[in-house]
């Protein structure tokens, strides 16, 4: 029997050359339109650069790996800024609106100088030795008051609470009081039950007092509007003090820690200088922000990092508008409701639709959930649009401009964020730990960079964030107590380091991922001071010697060298 030709395994015909035709082309579609990671992966393997030596029962210190170990932290976002400001670039001459106001760089100064001046000549206030409590909710009016206050060196009291206020007011006796008109009855009834009633004040009220609360005030009261505050100081020649130094103090702080005590953190010019360095960090330098931004958020004027935000917004020239729930202060009962529609309710002012948003968890969780459940409805195309946005996204790609964001999600979004949905190109959540299974569809309901920030009282900028194109998703992990831990708050900011303190030496030692509580240094991070006054803090929560702070968080750090806070 005579083997068979070979040239009759090799014979082919049409169909033959189709299939395989068809196979070369499926084969090329998919490695050539499969969709690219948005950061290399190699960047997410090593987020820390790790110190080679640590202590007995501390972990290793960790900074950020784009600034490295040896590197110099960042300490301002330009090399002209030095103090507050500085932060206002005169050579920005565009107008932006900062809540209801549009106004340029130029008049915003103007305006900071006419305030300053009002204030010491009718308050009256002495540079260097007064104090001044700002109880307003966030309005252009905080700003100005804070910015006059500080180039003249008076320090500024905030709370992020209005709880606090008769503690503080007792402890922390101001020279003057700047406040909302609807607040004045209230405060006046502080002001009479805890000060004698030979001793002077000043209250600057914002708005137009009642007739009723003016009736009220006592002799040793002196109200002045801060309307006519800033038009005394357009109509004379401004007074002008020593230019502060960047390690000058101009002000504090206060709000209750987790241990129910309430605590203050001395906030220096340099401290927020290197906050907002560290958040205009936050987005890649393709994308970072610029004057045609607008920013909106959920976090108050009245803490630190609230405070920072809008300094942000300040140098980079952006809009800038603060939420509903941001308030600290209400004349009636205080709104709770942290949903979509908060979300958005900084487009109640007449800004230009925001880009950029600073949220709280509960808005990311309201905003995910009702935009799947809102792009559910399309029963016959959401299994397909899900299942691909799913798979982008374990690629490490997300976009708002594929197929199925063009067919189903947009509309969607548009549905519940109205325009905010076109223009929105990131956003950054802190103000407690992010739910582990809610970042994949928070990733696909908005499809832009979702940053997971930890913040905290003290710290002008983010302690921890994670990269904006880090759309990791790892597995479900749980403590002993059997809780699902939250989703990895990323490594270091960009100027500080962190360490943790109370590891187990020996678990550590057989290769465990070190677990404790986060301790914190850098220019960002303000000094804590108590209610009563310059007291120093027990020993664990800080350092003094070598300058930690502790935050009292305790976290896990992982093997790529970012930080899981620990909820039990």
């Amino acid at each position: 029997m005579s083997l068979p030709n070979i040239s009759e395994y090799l014979a082919t015909d049409d169909l033959t050359i189709l299939l395989g035709l068809i196979a070369a082309t499926v084969f090329l579609v998919n490695n050539l339109y499969k969709p690219q990671p948005l950061v290399h992966p190699i960047l997410l393997g090593r987020q820390s650069d790790v110190g080679r030596a640590r202590n007995p029962g501390e972990s290793a210190v960790y900074r950020n790996y784009s600034t490295g170990l040896m590197g110099r932290f960042p300490v301002r976002p330009g090399k002209d800024v030095h103090i507050l400001a500085d932060l206002v670039r005169p050579e920005t001459e565009a107008p932006r609106t900062l809540w209801s106001t549009k106004i340029t760089n130029h008049n915003f100064q103007d305006r900071v100088a006419a305030v300053g001046t009002g204030l010491l000549r009718l308050a009256p206030l002495k540079p260097r030795e007064s104090g001044v409590l700002i109880l307003l909710n966030d309005c252009i009016e905080f700003l100005l008051a804070d910015l006059a206050l500080a180039s003249h060196s008076i320090v500024s009291y905030t709370l992020s609470s209005s709880t606090l206020l008769p503690s503080v007011l007792e402890s922390h006796r101001p020279n003057a009081i700047i406040t909302h008109a609807f607040m004045l009855p209230k405060l006046l009834e502080l002001v009479y039950d805890t000060s004698d009633r030979t001793v002077q004040h000043t209250i600057v009220v914002v708005g137009e007092p009642s007739p009723q609360a003016l009736a009220s005030v006592a002799s040793n009261i002196t109200i002045l509007k801060f309307a006519d505050v800033e038009r005394e100081g357009v109509r004379v020649e401004k007074i002008l003090s020593p230019i502060p130094k960047p390690t000058d103090v101009f002000s504090i702080s206060f709000y209750e820690a987790e241990n129910g005590l309430i605590q203050g953190a001395q906030l220096t010019h340099a401290n927020i200088t290197a906050g907002v360095a560290a958040i205009h960090a936050l987005l890649p330098a393709a994308n970072a922000f610029t004057p045609l931004d607008t920013i909106t958020s959920a976090h108050s004027l009245s803490t630190t990092y609230g405070r920072t935000i809008a300094y942000t917004a300040l140098y980079e020239g952006t809009s800038f508008a603060t939420l509903v729930s941001s308030a600290a202060y209400h004349a009636g009962d205080k709104p709770t409701v942290l949903d979509s529609k908060d979300a958005i309710s900084g487009t109640q002012y007449p800004i230009p639709s925001p880009t950029v948003i600073f949220l709280k968890p509960e808005h990311l969780k309201a905003i995910a959930t009702d935009v799947i459940k809102q792009g559910a409805r399309s029963w016959l195309l959401y299994p397909f649009a899900w299942r691909h946005k799913v798979s982008g996204v374990s690629e490490g790609f997300v976009t708002k401009e594929s197929l199925w964001d063009r067919v189903l999600f947009d509309g969607a979004r548009t549905k519940i964020l109205g325009p905010t949905a076109a223009t929105l190109r990131a956003t950054i959540v802190s103000g407690g730990p992010i739910e582990a299974s809610l970042m994949t569809p928070a990733r696909i309901a908005l499809s832009v960079p979702v940053i997971n920030v930890l913040s905290h009282p003290l710290v002008s900028g983010p302690v921890l964030a994670t990269h904006a194109f880090d759309l990791q998703d790892f597995p479900l992990a749980k403590t002993k107590s059997q809780s699902v831990l939250p989703a990895h708050s990323g490594p270091p900011g960009i100027n500080v380091e962190v360490k943790l303190v109370g590891v187990d030496d020996e678990a550590v030692e057989k290769g465990s991922d070190p677990v404790g509580v986060v301790f914190v240094r850098g220019p960002p991070v303000g000094k804590l001071v108590n209610v009563d006054g310059y007291e120093n803090i027990p020993s664990q929560t800080t350092d003094d010697e070598e300058g930690w702070t502790g935050t009292g968080l305790r976290a896990k750090v992982q093997t790529n060298g970012s930080f899981v806070v620990m909820t039990d």
